[in-house]
């Protein structure tokens, strides 16, 4: 064994942070290359889920541990159930939200390792202010109480804190940034960090407090209309309130990223990381003792525990792919600076060697905290101009491809200032967000509505791509230099066995064979992007969403019916009932007058379904009940059967094939979908009520109308003992959101522009249906009102109804 290796060897180690990217390499390595050494991971529980079951499913079982499984084989289960253990808790806590029993394992533990942090560059202030600013200081707050626990019990306790933090809380102006703590840092700012966090949460308070004015209320009310329609109230709330409080995030990102440029920094968050370093010190330098290690821009490894492995994408990833795909065609950056990026293993096998520098420093010997930069700025500069013929050279040697199998051609970056990418790219986004708000309000539905999916994805794109050169222009236009004098004395300490273990010198990477043999390939493994020539031949997303949806274990099946099994509508069948028996003149004049409410029975039906249902079946009133039940099935014949989608019809009977349920539920009478009986279990429809032998106008049965279907679905399914969860929904309006959330297996038909858009965003299973080619075409109804309640209460009453039944029944008896 080695000097580090017999240091640590037998030892305790708690960490948190554990199920991160950093976090989950650290955990394997120490396994790996510690001999007998345990681990005791501070986890969150999930909702649903232990600290354990959280660490056995997104640490344990991610592939970072393949190589330990593979040398332990049989004993690894064994292994990791002996040496991991997990207590509930979070930083973000005061105490940590430790019970007795996590304190109790803290204070049996040797060494602390501080991983965990809020590492987005746009999290909002108050959230990075709980986990990067007070978080340290809540740990080492723990850690000294675990040090008294430990030593009342007659042990020594935890011997050493080791906070994680980051180079860039020297800032990113030109210059040096030596490893020494941040007092009298020349780039930023000294604040006092107490203020800093009051200031934050009353900025959360005021926000919130703003947020709920009745005007604010009133936009995001009308916001959450305009995205979902005539969902039902309850799903509107629902939308407005996340609406705000995502209003509330977005100005909480605004007010942490412009104090953060204030005081010198570039975003929140280095500027609270740097303040919690401050805070940390200020409090428990002299009794907690502790080094702080500071990486750069951790990237894929470079060799542990293989090459190229990473958790999630970084900062770099979501730049190179979108300009792989041809989305980004500028981006700013300074190409003689430099890229200070560090593989993963490296800023492992720092913390791991630093941790047992600790043990093996004598009390008396300790002279309070010490940093380390792990960074690769000045012993191995990477420039970024480099990096960026590096990326070129490769997606030109090996480009992806677009959905029709040709290959993507990258552009050639420019390098261009910051404020000019911006400025493009925010009036490419305000281009856009125009075009969406006028393609939504089109009654367009279908293959046509993919539009509005399709846009609203470029969209997301472009605000997705300003959004990378806000956050992250910064760190490309960076001249600061970070300084690594401590770390390369740290490897000059090392003897060969510990240095070949943990390679921790950044002179070890060959940046060339880094990007081009280990990282590029790595993140296009990891991108889910086409690679290859021609159409797959694989099943796609749609085929093996088509087979999960018609797999024996499925439970129950809904369907809408109007735009989604018939291109029809309640206004066609009424239209053709209340035409069917008027000579040519009044029948053309019937439809004029239907024709010119049109307008105004669209706006109705798009407030509100169940009021424009009510209101237009009383143009039913005084209308034979017999007359009508005949024709119909003259208009099932005769209308919606050349209306109706044979594959819609063949998926409903697919599904009774499989031994699925199947319930329609329709807005629809019950006169109008009688002939459809035969295909489903269950219907749920309109009736009108009935007197004298004449429809009264009045609903005796309300169809569920939005979150009503949900309900009744629910109902049903716990009344049948099925679990929605294995269940269908078939829909084409946004108005049919509840029905379509209440399952397992969402589809959209045709679905209108609202419903594309949001099928698209996330990603649920679209069809789309089409009528039978070369059947009639009947006369009625006329226009262009192929959308389901497009039309609605007005003046053609159903005198026409009662007046053509007269005239045929008088006719008849001559």
């Amino acid at each position: 064994m080695t000097r580090v290796r017999d240091a640590l060897a037998g030892r305790r180690f708690f960490i948190t942070g554990a199920t991160g990217f950093l976090g989950t390499a650290l955990v394997e390595r120490i396994l790996r290359s510690v001999p007998d050494s345990q681990v005791v991971l501070l986890i969150r529980p999930g909702r649903r889920a232990t600290p354990l079951q959280r660490a056995t499913k997104e640490i344990i079982k991610n592939d970072c541990f393949d190589r330990l499984r593979q040398e332990l084989g049989d004993r690894f289960d064994s292994e990791m159930a002996a040496r991991v253990e997990a207590v509930a808790g979070d930083v973000a806590t005061d105490g940590l939200g430790l019970d007795d029993d996590g304190r109790q394992r803290l204070s049996e533990c040797d060494i602390v390792i501080h991983s965990a942090a809020a590492v987005s560059f746009d999290s909002p202030l108050d959230s990075a202010v709980e986990v990067n600013l007070l978080g340290p200081s809540r740990v080492a707050a723990e850690v000294e109480s675990a040090r008294r626990l430990a030593a009342e019990q007659g042990r020594t306790g935890p011997v050493h804190l080791v906070p994680v933090s980051t180079a860039y809380v020297a800032g990113t102006h030109q210059g040096e940034a030596k490893e020494e703590l941040l007092d009298g840092n020349r780039f930023t700012v000294s604040v006092d960090w107490r203020d800093e966090v009051d200031a934050a949460r009353r900025q959360r308070s005021d926000l919130d407090a703003d947020s709920r004015r009745p005007e604010r209320l009133t936009g995001f009310t009308k916001q959450a209309r305009s995205e979902l329609g005539g969902a039902g109230l309850h799903l509107l709330a629902e939308r407005a309130e996340r609406i705000r409080e995502d209003w509330v995030k977005k100005q909480m990102v605004v007010v942490g990223q412009a104090r953060a440029q204030s005081l010198g920094w570039p975003d929140a968050y280095p500027y609270t990381k740097a303040l919690g370093e401050r805070a940390l010190v200020a409090q428990y330098a002299d009794t907690v003792p502790m080094t702080i290690v500071r990486p750069s821009i951790i990237e894929s490894a470079l060799a542990e525990p293989r090459p190229g492995w990473i958790r999630g994408f970084r900062m770099a990833e979501p730049i190179i792919i979108s300009y792989a795909r041809g989305l980004l065609r500028e981006f700013p950056g300074v190409p003689e600076g430099v890229t200070d990026v560090i593989p993963v293993d490296l800023v492992v096998a720092a913390i791991i060697v630093v941790s047992g520098e600790a043990l093996l420093t004598p009390p008396q010997e300790y002279q309070g905290p010490s940093v380390y930069h792990v960074a690769s700025g000045v012993r191995n500069p990477f420039r970024y101009g480099r990096l960026v013929e590096l990326v070129t050279a490769w997606f030109t040697e090996h480009p992806l491809y677009d959905a029709d199998g040709q290959p993507i051609v990258v552009p050639e970056w420019s390098f261009p200032g910051r404020g000019r990418v911006q400025r493009q790219l925010s009036r490419a986004s305000k281009a856009m967000d125009l075009a969406e708000k006028v393609v939504g309000s089109l009654p367009i539905r279908g293959k046509q509505a993919a539009w509005m999916a399709a846009l609203e994805e470029q969209h997301l794109l472009a605000d997705r791509a300003l959004g990378y050169v806000e956050l992250y222009g910064a760190y490309t236009e960076t001249e600061a230099l970070y300084r690594v004098d401590r770390l390369l004395a740290l490897w000059d300490r090392m003897d060969d066995d510990d240095r070949r273990t943990f390679c921790l010198d950044p002179a070890a990477v060959d940046w060339d064979t880094y990007v081009r043999e280990i990282h590029l390939p790595s993140i296009i493994e990891h991108a889910r992007v086409k690679t290859s020539a021609g159409k797959s031949t694989k099943p796609n997303r749609a085929d093996r969403a088509r087979k999960n949806i018609l797999s024996p274990d499925r439970h129950l099946a809904a369907f809408d019916l109007e735009n989604t099994l018939i291109a029809s509508n309640v206004v066609d069948s009424y239209a053709w009932l209340a035409s069917r028996h008027l000579p040519p003149a009044e029948r053309a004049a019937f439809v004029a007058d239907l024709m010119r409410e049109a307008p105004s029975l669209l706006l109705l039906d798009r407030r509100d379904r169940g009021d424009f249902l009510r209101s237009f079946y009383r143009r039913y009133e005084g209308a034979p009940v017999d007359r009508l039940r005949d024709d119909g099935w003259e208009l099932f014949y005769d209308l919606l059967l050349a209306k109706s989608f044979p594959a819609g019809i063949a998926r409903v009977r697919e599904h009774r094939a499989l031994g699925h349920r199947t319930i329609l539920i329709t807005g629809a009478l019950d006169l109008v979908v009688e002939p459809l009986r035969p295909l489903f279990d269950d219907i749920v429809c309109a009736r009108l009520g009935e007197q004298d032998g004449m429809f009264t106008g009045r609903l005796d049965v309300l169809p569920p109308i939005g979150e009503a279907r949900a309900l009744v679905l629910e109902e049903y399914a716990e009344a049948e003992g099925l679990d929605l969860g294995e269940s269908m929904a078939y829909a084409d309006s946004a108005s049919d959101l509840p029905m379509l959330e209440a399952v397992g297996f969402p589809v959209a038909v045709n679905p209108e522009a609202k419903l594309a858009a949001i099928a698209r965003r996330r990603g649920w299973h679209v069809e789309h249906w089409h009528k039978a080619e070369g059947g009639s075409s009947p006369l009625l109804p006329l226009g262009p009102f192929d959308r389901r309640g497009s039309l609605g209460r007005g003046r053609t009453s159903a005198a026409a109804l009662a007046g053509a039944a007269r005239r045929s029944a008088g006719e008849g008896a001559r």
